[in-house]
């Protein structure tokens, strides 16, 4: 008996497949740098570089939480440390 392989079961998803099906939805970006990032994905490669607009950028710092709206935006996949598909911040 052999063990079902990724190609055969349909429910199984590779990472970049689960990114690829958030193009076009709103995503959640939590940094390493502590900043966290909302915006609609448009697009993205193989190293996770992200293409966004509609973003909002929330930042701690020690006055509070700054809050900064773009239009648009080119994010480095390299600083990423977790996507949460479909979402704003809890409480926005």
């Amino acid at each position: 008996m052999t063990a079902p392989s990724v190609a055969t079961n349909p429910s199984t998803l590779l990472p970049l497949e689960l990114v690829d099906k958030c193009i076009g939805s709103r995503i959640h970006i939590i940094m390493k740098n502590d900043k966290e990032i909302v915006g609609t994905l448009n697009g993205f490669d193989d190293f996770v570089n992200m293409l966004l607009e509609d973003v909002t950028e929330y930042e701690s710092t020690p006055e509070g939480r700054r809050i900064t709206k773009l239009d648009q935006i080119l994010l480095n996949g390299n600083n990423i440390t977790m996507l949460v598909p479909g979402g704003d911040l809890p409480g926005e």
